[in-house]
């Protein structure tokens, strides 16, 4: 679904001759099917394609940094104007609070009881937020949740 809004887009862009989507869109096209390749299926699902594009917008962020350091800004502000164009395609985020309660329940849901079952809290969050909450947020509000209960 997430794939083919995509591609639809894409062709907009090619037809709006609005070279920044469609150069953006083009790039994430291209890694998406490399993942098809990969995987050896025919199209992702929208939870792997938004896995996808969370990478790519990790590299831009990366590149930002890098380019402010070293005084390119307008290769920053390109850069930018690309994550805008992916953060379309993703899901709203889920709030902290909304985290929260997802952590509680799925502490109470795996019985966890110290830093051990970390692992088991991140993988039921991680099922139950399908890419709408930043790891780092979950892994540190976890991190956090557990830590309180010892």
């Amino acid at each position: 679904m997430l794939e083919k809004q995509i591609s639809l887009d894409y062709v907009q862009a090619m037809k709006a001759k609005d070279s920044l989507k469609s150069t953006t869109l083009n790039f994430l096209r291209a890694q998406i099917k490399n993942i098809c390749i990969e995987k050896k299926l025919k199209e992702l699902e929208d939870v792997d394609v938004i896995a996808v594009i969370k990478k790519q917008i990790k590299q831009r962020l990366d590149s930002i940094e890098q380019f402010r350091n070293g005084g390119r800004l307008d290769l920053a502000d390109k850069e930018e104007a690309e994550v805008a164009i992916l953060k379309f395609y993703l899901p709203e985020e889920l709030s902290e609070d909304e985290i929260r309660k997802m952590i509680d329940k799925a502490i109470v849901e795996t019985e966890a009881t110290s830093m051990k079952d970390m692992g088991k809290v991140m993988k039921v969050v991680a099922e139950k937020a399908q890419g709408r909450a930043d790891n780092k947020v979950v892994s540190s509000l976890v991190n956090q949740l557990l830590r309180a209960k010892v």
